[in-house]
């Protein structure tokens, strides 16, 4: 079990966490929530290690490990490529190979096989090798490829350089470094802010059956939904625990604060009652005695005290011209990096109107396609044709990163050029939660939720009639997500939104664009129907295939017998020519296997002989013989399979070719 006992974390005058305890159960799957600037992070790092506290403790058995994903300041190592920065987490299994190794080839040069040290190195070889066996380590790359495949990772990524990749690609291979890990205890620090749609729903799906405890802090409420079963609140330094996932925690907390606002009310009333006997009789000496004890009642009485609400913040985007029923148009249009395509020849309309999800797993062109919009993005070929009086705004998914560090948050929004007063744009910084001096912070020192609600602020004052937004979403807590949310419910004008956060999508949007490498298609209707047609198609591809399948078996039935052999022997003979190399491979490893089995079986017969330990020269001689038996033997079902893998993949390959 972790325990964490009377943590305590001043920040200046501001106790951040005041005597926080609670407890994590191996297995368990637990949301950490609660306003930005409550602690989330730092009480996950406090758990790592990473940050002291003023006072407690965190308790943790020797046999258990704690695995923790940051928010970002990963450092991955820019020489290796994708799979050898993540197998390098794994580099006391490889080390342990190289020790068996190394003692094989020490063994190999001893020729006084009766010498202590022989006999040392045997025995350390011995154990070595065992456990270098129950280690997992010949099937660690196919399950490195597994997860890196999962979140998103092409055949072709795999062996790219670590340095080509983003700070957000460079976050998921630090992810998949943790999650091959397995640690007792994975704590993670906003782990969707880099995911797209398909690799969120696959960390999901590999989450719900992780045999470890979770611990997430996120702002996604579908993922917390789907993924957690307990909720830790951190509000006001003190931790509040909740059998249920985020919905359960928000309907229970409106719950108790109903409850204790009427308490306060009924104390209130108590207290201004007492006060009022109190000033009445408090000169009467008849009444000295009550009056006495009411003021004892009063000194003793608990005041309930609600902890401040974040500020109520609503707004609404500047009312926007109306525009021509057509918003824009793409036609025909070719878009690519140096030899990577993009886009070849694609069409798209928006409609005023339109609200648009655009979706897609990373690096399909999502992005690439709402730069073209916002025409931000040069393109090879086609035609952008903007319509009738239509204005756009783009909020760009690194935006917050491209304000002026040296100006401060209402310099920020002077320097826009909007030419409104400021007390207006007080008021609207103000509303994303930049209360009094909070508006003369620096840019430089505000948090990355800071800096993206600034930059929506800033959006705020252009006007425009088509706005479009690349993730906008990440680094807001759920309380900006929701007034954002409502504003763009809202908005009269057309918007076009790229973001994963399905619970956030789904009240805004009417039509979801799908961005596959190659295509894009239109569904109408949010993003929870589109997963599920999603889905349904999945289905009905696999229902198409088997009925192909039966239909195919069928007319092959109707053949006449001579025909159906002359058709198999086509099949057979295409099939044996494109398989010959590789069964030769097989059959090869098959006799090494065989050749190898009747030895170890040879070895094991002689061990078993009762005056086989009697000559110690046999023994060491015969042992080591058979330690390396059991390695190469290993060795070769691993071609084994890797060989019977490409055969199928081979045969699959002429079976579709003659089908076509």
């Amino acid at each position: 079990m972790l325990a964490l006992d009377n943590i305590t974390l001043h920040l200046g005058d501001r106790e951040l966490l005041d005597g926080v305890s609670t407890y994590i159960n191996p297995g368990e799957r637990i949301g950490l929530v609660g306003p930005n600037g409550a602690g989330k992070s730092t009480l996950l790092k406090i758990m790592v290690g990473v940050q002291e506290c003023d006072e407690g403790t965190v308790s943790l058995s020797s046999e258990e490990t704690l695995g923790y994903l940051p928010q970002d300041g990963v450092d991955p190592d820019f020489s290796l490529t994708v799979i050898e920065e993540v197998e390098s987490a794994f580099a006391e299994l490889f080390e342990l190979e190289m020790k068996v190794k190394a003692i094989q080839d020490e063994l190999a040069g001893i020729e006084d096989h009766t010498s202590k040290k022989y006999e040392q190195l045997m025995d350390r070889y011995g154990k070595l090798q065992t456990e270098l066996e129950s280690s997992g380590l010949y099937g660690l790359r196919s399950e490195v490829e597994k997860v890196l495949d999962g979140l998103g990772f092409s055949k072709e990524d795999f062996h790219r350089n670590t340095s080509e990749f983003s700070g957000g690609w460079l976050m998921r291979i630090a992810l998949a470094k943790l999650l091959l890990k397995r640690p007792t205890y994975l704590l993670l620090d906003e782990p969707t802010n880099h995911l797209d749609i398909e690799s969120l729903q696959w960390m999901e799906n590999f989450l719900n059956s992780y045999e470890g405890a979770v611990v997430v802090v996120s702002h996604d409420k579908a993922f917390l939904d789907t993924i957690t079963n307990r909720t830790l609140a951190l509000r006001s330094g003190d931790i509040s625990d909740y059998a249920g996932n985020y919905s359960f925690y928000e309907k229970k907390w409106e719950e108790e604060k109903e409850l204790l606002l009427n308490a306060k009310k009924n104390q209130e009333k108590q207290i201004k009652e007492t006060q009022e006997f109190i000033d009445r009789f408090r000169y009467k000496a008849s009444k000295a005695s009550q009056v006495q004890s009411r003021v004892k009642q009063l000194e003793k009485m608990e005041k309930i005290e609600l902890e401040e609400e974040q500020s109520e913040v609503s707004f609404r985007f500047p009312e926007p011209q109306r525009s021509g029923q057509v918003v824009m148009r793409l036609e025909d249009l070719d878009k690519s990096y140096d030899d990577h395509q993009v886009f070849s020849g694609l069409d798209y309309e928006i409609e005023r109107g339109d609200k648009v999800a655009v979706v897609g797993p990373n690096g399909a062109g999502k992005s690439t396609l709402i730069r073209i919009l916002a025409g931000n993005e040069p393109f090879q070929d086609g035609k952008r044709d903007v319509g009738h009086n239509v204005t756009v705004n783009y909020f760009a998914q690194h935006q917050a990163d491209e304000l002026n560090p040296k100006r401060d948050a209402l310099e920020t929004m002077m320097d826009a050029g909007s030419g409104q007063k400021e007390s207006r744009l007080r008021t609207i910084l103000g509303c994303f939660l930049f209360q009094g001096d909070d508006v003369f912070k620096k840019v430089k020192v505000l948090s990355g939720g800071e800096k993206s609600r600034l930059a929506l602020a800033k959006m705020l004052l252009s006007p425009a009639n088509f706005l479009i937004f690349d993730e906008p979403t990440n680094h807001l807590d759920m309380s900006s997500k929701n007034i954002l949310q409502q504003a763009i419910q809202q908005y009269e004008g057309t918007c076009v939104i790229v973001s994963h956060d399905r619970a956030f999508l789904d009240p805004i949007v009417n039509k979801v664009l799908e961005v596959q490498p190659g295509y894009i298609k239109t569904y109408l209707g949010n993003v929870s129907y589109y997963l599920t047609r999603k889905k349904e198609e999945e289905e009905a591809k696999v229902a198409k295939e088997a009925a192909k399948q039966e239909k195919e078996s069928e007319k092959n039935q109707q053949l006449s017998r001579k025909e159906q052999r002359r058709i198999e022997a086509e099949r057979r003979n295409a099939k044996n020519r494109r398989t010959k190399p590789i069964r030769q491979k097989i059959e090869a490893v098959e006799a090494e296997i065989e050749e190898k089995e009747t030895r170890k079986m040879e070895i094991e017969d002689l061990m078993a002989q009762p005056d086989f330990y009697d000559d110690s020269e046999q023994v060491k001689g015969i042992s080591i013989e058979y330690e390396q038996l059991k390695t190469d033997l290993t060795d070769r079902y691993s071609k084994w399979e890797e060989y019977q893998q490409r055969l199928e993949a081979v045969e699959q390959e002429v079976i579709e070719e003659l089908d076509s």
